[in-house]
């Protein structure tokens, strides 16, 4: 389908009443530990939820948002950008976005679920199982012993990690002996002060040759490692950079593969036009989140189950974060989910 489908949800009525903002927690144990907020819009006897990563300054302000009314989603959405949704300027821009996802997210579930329906049935498509990899860092001193113990215990896992110029031609013959990473993530686009360049190619020739098949996200912006990855158009991805259909044009490699987070994109209406573009355009999707430890989890993973469910979805449940996870993690894919509204079963509690 290569029209948005963002016309299905827009003019669904919604009724709000008031909110409220409730800490959330991964819990001890899990690496990082995270904190968010939930954001509980109440109307007409039912609530619809969204989760919040920037959690302290949220809860400091308390819901003191004007968002009480008689709209439809289109209109309430249309609202929240009229609104100052920070009492300070947030430290990066790109939370204005983080911020304004939250209630757009908790306004459509609420909206959902005052309609009797869910995201699915409104949009007339059936959620697939979904695919998902555990996104992993391996450590200050990097080992392949986070990997390998999660392999023993799971061995149909798979990884999505953080590159870093401390990887040595060990760890790499190893991560690769294990044949089970699918992306590696340079985080080349976030700003950050890139490593002496000439370390820095030596780590990209080492990804090259021990992961042939994965998915190279985010590459750094220099002219060296552009010319280097050229031959590899057809496995770099972006993730970033990419907030809206017209961010796609702006990267300096020719790419086939998109990281799609809600999260950052900020608005259904553009999350729906990039759903739209890349089924016109070939465009080979996958998800991803920002640390959500609860329904923002959920609703990633259906939005993966829809939209892009057979891919290398950085949406694994909660516990795969654990330091240690338990035994008895969900393995991939996990079975198509059935939200309530846009929200899985178990909200609002982180998921188990």
């Amino acid at each position: 389908m290569t029209e948005s489908l963002w016309p299905r949800l827009a003019a669904l009525p919604l009724t709000v009443e008031s909110y409220e903002l409730e800490p959330l927690s991964s819990g001890p144990g899990f690496e990082p530990e995270r904190e968010t907020v939930l954001v509980r819009l109440r109307g007409a006897g039912t609530d619809g939820v969204g989760e919040d990563i920037w959690p302290a300054e949220l809860l400091q302000a308390g819901p003191n948002l004007p968002l009480a009314g008689e709209w439809t989603l289109e209109a309430f959405c249309d609202h929240l950008a009229t609104l100052d949704q920070w009492p300070t300027p947030p430290e990066f821009d790109l939370a204005l976005n983080w911020r304004n996802w939250t209630y757009e997210s908790a306004a459509l579930d609420l909206a959902l679920r005052q309609a009797g329906t869910s995201l699915p049935e409104a949009l007339g498509l059936e959620p697939q199982p979904v695919r998902f990899v555990n996104s992993l860092g391996l450590g200050d001193e990097p080992s392949a012993t986070r990997v390998r113990d999660r392999v023993a215990a799971n061995p149909s896992v798979r990884f999505k990690l953080d590159a870093a110029v401390a990887w040595s031609d060990g760890v790499c013959g190893e991560l690769a002996a294990m044949d089970a990473v699918d992306t590696v993530d340079f985080k080349g686009r976030y700003g950050l002060e890139p490593p002496p360049l000439e370390d820095l190619l030596a780590l990209y020739d080492r990804v090259l040759a021990a992961f042939p098949g994965a998915t190279i996200e985010d590459p750094h912006d220099l002219p060296e490692v552009t010319e280097k990855l050229r031959a590899h158009a057809d496995r770099i991805s972006y993730d970033a950079p990419v907030v809206a259909v017209d961010t796609l044009g702006a990267q300096p490699l020719p790419f086939r593969i998109v990281n799609i987070k809600p999260t950052r994109i900020g608005s259904l209406r553009r999350l729906f036009d990039l759903y739209a573009h890349a089924a016109a355009t070939g465009l080979t999707l996958y998800g991803g989140g920002m640390g959500e430890v609860g329904p923002g989890r959920h609703q990633i993973q259906v939005l993966a189950s829809l939209f892009h469910p057979d891919a290398p979805n950085d949406v694994a449940p909660t516990p795969y974060n654990a330091a240690t996870p338990a035994d008895g993690l969900p393995a991939s894919p996990l079975p198509p989910p059935r939200p309530d509204g846009f929200r899985g079963p178990a909200d609002p509690a982180p998921d188990a």
